[in-house]
């Protein structure tokens, strides 16, 4: 079968029938025009190519060729993702009897294991007091962190939040993640009280729970939404800019925020299935990574009774 048109086919099999994301499809179309881009690059006709020509050693020089077309070098994992995408796809012709290579043959780099950078109750109390409150911009800093912190949220999903999204009387709200799947976000009374004062402070028309405040305000009437929403970047460049001031020496991203939340519930004896849900993990093993933390206490019990 023809490479071109079995590339198309599996973008809407991942579509319609396995339901999956436009942002992961978008991800195996970039990969897969890679693994084009590659053939092109070595004199073979992509328009010619079949899967039936897909061997290992092909595939292994695919990757050699990721490590060197990279302006700068790539990391195992990014690698991975690639390999794994061509298995994904290999995985589809097998199942359409389509004859290629076997997903099975491709392996993937061991990475090292992945380290979960975490803040403790000093440094978030060091954090947390660093905005003093005396302007709205700060008033919305604290607020976010706040609501990163204590929500669990992702950058992504703070950002795209309305007003009209989130209940203070309730104290929750829902988000969206991982394409279809709907999750119920809860929120403490003092992240609650800082939303509630922020909004107060606040007088414009806009939507977005979280704007931008270095716009005129004779200005903002024809600013939009999206316009003023924040943005990813801009949240992280906010919460190192804290950190610095905080003197938190560590190289502290909002994720880092999501994995103080984490570590917190678990030193208080969290469920870790319940942690699961709440940070919106699709695998138990990703909200293992925290673990740690309870390894830790839990040498302490051992040493504590079984001296």
């Amino acid at each position: 079968m023809n490479f071109i048109k079995a590339h198309k086919n599996f973008l809407n099999y991942l579509e319609v029938i396995k339901n999956k994301s436009p942002k992961t499809i978008e991800q195996y179309d970039r990969h897969l025009n890679k693994f084009i881009d590659f053939l092109e690059d070595e004199n073979i006709n992509s328009y010619e190519f079949t899967v039936e020509k897909i061997k290992l050693k092909l595939t292994d020089d695919f990757r050699e060729y990721l490590y060197k077309v990279a302006s700068k070098r790539i990391s195992v994992k990014t690698a991975n993702a690639y390999m794994i995408t061509l298995r994904a796809f290999l995985k589809y012709l097998e199942k359409k009897w389509h004859q290629s290579l076997s997903a099975t043959a491709i392996d993937l780099i061991k990475a090292e294991d992945r380290q979960v950078e975490f803040l403790t109750k000093e440094e978030l109390n060091r954090l947390f007091e660093t905005p003093n409150l005396e302007t709205l911009i700060w008033i919305r800093d604290l607020t976010i962190m706040e609501m990163i912190y204590s929500t669990w949220l992702r950058i992504s999903e703070l950002t795209s939040l309305d007003i009209k999204d989130v209940d203070l009387k309730r104290k929750e709200f829902a988000v969206r993640w991982k394409w279809r799947k709907v999750r119920v976000v809860y929120i403490t009374k003092n992240a609650a009280q800082l939303i509630s004062n922020y909004l107060e402070k606040r007088h414009d028309h806009l939507s977005p729970l979280f704007i931008r405040h270095n716009v005129k305000i004779e200005n903002i009437e024809i600013m939009t939404d999206e316009k003023m929403r924040l943005s990813r970047f801009f949240i992280t460049t906010m919460i190192k800019k804290y950190a610095i001031k905080a003197f938190i020496l560590k190289n502290i991203s909002a994720h880092t925020l999501r994995h103080s939340f984490a570590t917190t519930l678990l030193d208080a004896w969290a469920d870790l299935r319940a942690i699961q849900e709440m940070l919106g993990h699709s695998s138990i093993t990703t909200t293992q990574l925290y673990t740690h933390v309870t390894n830790k206490k839990l040498k302490e019990i051992h040493k504590k009774y079984m001296n």
